[in-house]
């Protein structure tokens, strides 16, 4: 049986993941963004409350994966942070400016997470070369890298991540990311022989407020949680 991640962007949407059946939990903030490393109330609620894994993302910002000498410091603390609070898991990833992977960055990484899961994100689709990346992907220890397979979504990708699938050999989890739906999802299996698979499973809620007199700032909409319903379906197709 495969096993589905979920990028929850809240407690509520760990919680939710959960209660669909979700196989782990990818922990996250500003998922509209790309995701950024939640808060420490966020993490220790969900480590009190879940009973799946619990991985956390490590980005401290949204845009590209170069990081300067303060972020990289800012990192290693938070997947400090991540281990005190008995997270299984950090996902994170480092590029240089050549569309390389960090190798020396991701290895600071790569140690201060020792013990714990790893997973290179899909920082991994802005490489210059995927079957170079994913082989200093492996090398550094890494047991997983999310990916698209470089393109907007992982069923446009099928035929790279197959490529990456066949590549890894077993050496490390290639997993399928974006744009994954339960109409979608059992193709996806097929055409890349993926085990494990990543997906959001979210929708818009109704506006908590009563009154909201046009919204002309544009902050008076419903949150964007995980959907219990839609990770069901992706579990049964899954299954």
């Amino acid at each position: 049986m495969a096993l589905l991640e979920i990028a929850a962007n809240s407690v509520a949407s760990a919680f939710a993941a959960q209660e669909g059946g979700a196989g782990r939990v990818e922990l996250c903030a500003c998922l509209e963004e790309g995701g950024v490393t939640p808060s420490h109330g966020t993490i220790a609620l969900a480590r009190e409350g879940l009973n799946i894994p619990l991985y956390v993302l490590i980005r401290p910002r949204a845009g590209d994966f170069v990081y300067e000498n303060a972020e990289v410091e800012a990192m290693l603390d938070d997947i400090a942070h991540c281990r005190a609070l008995g997270c299984d898991g950090v996902v994170v990833g480092a590029l240089t400016a050549e569309g390389e992977v960090d190798r020396d960055v991701c290895a600071l990484f790569v140690r201060a997470a020792e013990g714990m899961g790893l997973t290179f994100h899909r920082a991994f689709d802005l490489v210059d070369d995927q079957s170079s990346a994913l082989e200093t992907v492996i090398d550094l220890g890494f047991e997983r890298v999310l990916t698209s397979g470089g393109m907007q979504s992982a069923a446009a990708g099928a035929s790279s991540i197959a490529r990456l699938v066949a590549q890894a050999g077993g050496r490390i989890v290639v997993m399928p990311g974006a744009g994954i739906e339960p109409g979608n999802v059992l193709d996806l299996r097929e055409a890349t022989r993926a085990r494990e698979f990543h997906a959001s499973a979210k929708k818009r809620l109704p506006s908590a407020m009563r009154r909201v007199p046009g919204d002309a700032l544009g902050m008076g909409a419903g949150e964007i949680r995980t959907d219990v319903d839609s990770v069901r379906a992706l579990v049964t197709a899954l299954a």
